[in-house]
């Protein structure tokens, strides 16, 4: 089930129509949509492009078409024409490989083809306190040497934890060149996400030489932050922008139940975890609220979890149904989700394909096609089916 944020006669839908979507006043299933498992399955296919991976965290596909991919165990490979290479890319910083934490999220920056510069999160032990916090670095990628080169940390969450859950994180591009990315709540819930002075539960925004953008909502105020953009976040492991609105859109791992998707404003909070639609994984409520004044709703959110993973804004024309649409993954269900938007609201959501595994990264490729990464499955690319 998903819930549109305040349709509260959705919550307590029975777990017989999880495959239903409903709001006040309307309702539609899968099954009578275009979009929906089977019809869909009709006519795209899931095709391997290439195994040998435990996590695949996140991918992007360069200029000459070969893959990169982040093993979370702290490697950077590559996938060219359909084969995984056996050396992987060198020149990576020290990588804490420690829960949910390693090497995470990728992106090339826009402007790539001129300066090779690769942008990427990942779990950094260095500095004060035990453990590791996230830390977003660019370098140059020398593909000729498999290298990477002017390695530099640009941020990095200070006071290290050593508790291994919610490290974010992903990184997006806006149209102006500022790059954006996540740091969950580092699993100090009660702590860091409220907290504008502590990193963590934080969505943050640089130029994309790590320096601070002068009109970031918390520039000099009060000794806080002044990289953050936004507060109040749990988990977020999704974000993309709408290319035809320039609007930042995030979703977040909630806790038992209340995962969410957000449009992102520059100096709103979030709610986490003042604010949440889920529980305690044993049950128990940590919070009687589900909105409070000052504090942003979710645009939809769903009960059950489904754990969502990659999100990624379609603007291929190789799919014609999915075009200006968002895609993310159910790490918990094994499926595909495409979300259709209208401005900054959810329409509808439709369930591509069934029983894929853990879906943990998605990618449009500059080739135009979409790319499935899944836990312990490899890298998929979806096909029609005549192709």
């Amino acid at each position: 089930m998903f819930i549109k944020a305040n349709q509260l006669s959705c919550l307590f839908l029975t777990m017989a129509v999880i495959t239903c979507s409903l709001f006040v006043g309307s309702s539609f299933s899968f099954d009578s949509h275009p979009l929906n498992t089977s019809r869909f399955s009709e006519q795209y296919r899931l095709v391997e492009v290439s195994h040998g991976f435990d996590i695949p965290w996140a991918m992007v596909q360069l200029p000459n078409q070969d893959i990169l991919v982040s093993e979370r165990r702290g490697e950077l490979r590559v996938i060219r024409q359909g084969q995984l290479l056996k050396q992987p890319i060198s020149g990576l910083p020290t990588i804490d490989n420690n829960g949910q934490g390693g090497l995470l999220d990728l992106a090339l920056d826009p402007d790539f083809v001129n300066n090779s510069w690769l942008y990427f999160t990942y779990a950094d032990g260095s500095g004060p306190g035990r453990g590791s916090n996230t830390a977003l670095m660019r370098a140059k990628l020398n593909i000729a040497t498999m290298s990477l080169s002017n390695q530099t940390r640009l941020y990095k969450g200070k006071v290290n934890a050593s508790k291994g859950q919610h490290y974010g994180s992903r990184i997006a591009f806006d149209q102006k060149g500022y790059v954006y990315f996540s740091i969950g709540d580092r699993g100090s819930r009660d702590e860091n996400p409220q907290n504008l002075n502590n990193d963590g539960g934080k969505i943050y925004r640089l130029h994309k030489d790590g320096k601070i953008p002068a009109d970031n909502p918390f520039l000099n105020d009060k000794g806080e932050k002044s990289a953050v953009f936004s507060y109040g976040h749990r988990n977020p492991q999704g974000l993309a922008f709408d290319s035809s609105t320039g609007v930042l859109w995030s979703h977040e791992h909630g806790p038992k139940g209340g995962d969410e998707i957000n449009v992102i404003t520059a100096g709103k909070n979030y709610g986490w975890p003042v604010v949440s639609y889920g529980v305690n994984y044993s049950g128990t409520s940590f919070t009687e609220l589900t909105e409070k004044q000052g504090m942003e709703n979710p645009v939809l959110y769903w009960l059950p979890s489904i754990a969502p993973s990659a999100m990624v804004y379609v603007t291929s024309d190789k799919y014609p149904k999915l075009k200006g649409k968002f895609l993310l993954g159910s790490m918990k269900f094994g499926y595909i989700v495409a979300v259709s938007i209208n401005g900054k609201t959810v329409d509808q959501q439709y369930k591509l394909f069934n029983n894929l595994g853990r879906v943990r990264s998605l990618m449009q490729g500059v080739d135009g096609f979409i790319y499935v990464g899944l836990d312990g499955g490899g890298i998929k690319k979806i096909l029609p089916i005549n192709s």
